[in-house]
């Protein structure tokens, strides 16, 4: 076998696993943790074979397909938490995920969902969250009777956004996200929104 022909072959496991994982996030999200793997492999249009090579059990799909967006929502909400000004974390973080959230529906379930394996993560990373809401109200940035769970259901929303393209609805998300920073917001100042986009379905 040569080495292009071995490198091909990786390129084309490594598309597999994000396409399984993709499709996988967003049945999980959708319908719950029942989906059965061989709908996971014809939606994803690969062999239920293909799907077991890259994860042997239902339990190590469940773990990769939620493992590593909470690794990378929690970047974000640590990377807020650094900010000097915690409302411009609290606003950056905010802005971050939904795009991040935009482009991988299912994402949001990271933070409703209690999965044994990754349940320490989990809470570490909403436990950060909620600090970073905290630390912002007490600034003066935010309004006093928001909660984490208003939050989430924004994301929740914000994964619903239809769109022709990834980049439409990027956009889109990032004029959602405007409106949900100043609705959080605990002064009434308003700033001009990004522009509107002509939204369709995929």
């Amino acid at each position: 076998m040569t080495a292009e022909v071995r490198e091909k072959l990786r390129s084309d496991a490594r598309d597999n696993r994000a396409r399984i994982l993709a499709v996988a996030r967003a049945a999980f999200a959708a319908e719950g943790l029942d989906v059965p793997i061989r709908e996971i492999a014809r939606r994803a249009q690969v062999g239920p074979a293909t799907v077991y090579r890259h994860f042997p059990t239902k339990e190590a799909l469940l773990e990769a397909a939620f493992a590593e967006p909470l690794a990378l929502c929690s970047a974000i909400v640590e990377e807020g938490l650094a900010e000097p000004d915690p409302w411009r974390g609290f606003r950056l973080v905010i802005e971050k995920l939904m795009e991040v959230h935009a482009l991988d529906r299912g994402l949001s379930r990271t933070f409703t969902t209690r999965l044994p394996y990754l349940a320490a993560d989990r809470d570490r990373t909403m436990r950060m969250f909620a600090r970073l809401l905290r630390d912002a109200k007490e600034a003066g940035g935010l309004r006093p009777d928001l909660v984490l769970e208003d939050v989430v259901v924004a994301l929740m929303a914000n994964e619903g956004i239809r769109a022709s393209s990834p980049e439409t609805r990027v956009a889109a998300s990032r004029r959602f996200a405007a409106l949900m920073i100043q609705s959080f917001r605990a002064d009434p100042v308003r700033e001009p929104l990004p522009p509107p986009v002509r939204l369709g379905s995929q």
